[in-house]
This record gives structure tokens, C-alpha cells and sequence, in this order.
């Protein structure tokens, strides 16, 4: 095989759930082929052409394969290579994605100190 159509690529290459969600993806012009806009389900793709999918998330595929039927996540994953820059992570998050907790909990004075601030009227 040196061509295959859009949708069954994104959906042998697990892009998509389905088909059908490939074909959509496709007919909305959400994806790319080598930088130019799809609106067609039936764009053929070959072998070292660029997808960009705007799905979930933007991402950026360069198709290395075919197959001829949707296998496993293994055999999917030989069908592309991820070429998608890493999305910058805040400084201010940490490895669990929540922003870092107080060090301790605040003691009586600190307690009453924020009691106070919170009060009616102290803005």
C-alpha cells in the first residue's frame, strides 16, 4: 500500500475511536495535510506526509505506515511518528497538576490573623 484514505488512517492509527469520528474530524476541516486544510474524508495520505489534528489537543503526526485493519495499540502506534512539542508545564504546578498546599497548617496566631482579615469591613 502507498496511499490510504484520511478517515481509515485516523482510525487504524487509533487517532479516533471510530470511523466515523474520523470521517467527521475530517469533514469539519479540523486536520492538515502537509499544512493545507482538509474538508474531505477521502483525501488519500502517503507515506511521510505531515497531519495536524485539532481534536482534543493539537497534534502533529508524520504517517511512517499503512495497514490494512485496525490491530493493536502496538501496531498502531508503528503507523505514525509523534512529532508534537511537548505543551510548556507552569511553574506553579507540580507533578499531581494541583498547586502546591500550605507547608503546615497555620497556628493560633495565624489563624486569628486571618480571621481578622476575613471580618466584615476590613476591605
Amino acid at each position: 500500500m502507498e496511499r490510504q484514505r484520511i478517515d481509515k488512517w485516523l482510525w487504524h492509527a487509533r487517532v479516533v475511536r471510530t470511523r466515523t469520528a474520523a470521517a467527521d474530524l475530517a469533514g469539519k476541516g479540523l486536520v492538515r495535510v502537509n499544512g493545507m486544510r482538509i474538508d474531505a474524508a477521502s483525501r488519500p495520505v502517503k507515506a511521510g506526509d505531515v497531519l495536524t489534528i485539532a481534536f482534543d489537543r493539537v497534534r502533529v503526526l508524520r504517517v511512517a505506515g499503512f495497514s490494512e485493519r485496525r490491530g493493536s495499540a502496538a501496531d498502531a502506534a508503528a503507523l505514525f511518528e509523534d512529532m508534537t512539542p511537548p505543551s510548556p508545564v507552569p511553574a506553579a504546578q507540580s507533578a499531581s497538576g494541583l498547586a502546591p498546599g500550605p507547608a503546615a497548617r497555620p497556628d493560633k496566631q495565624n489563624r486569628r490573623a486571618l480571621l481578622r482579615l476575613k471580618r466584615p469591613g476590613n476591605e
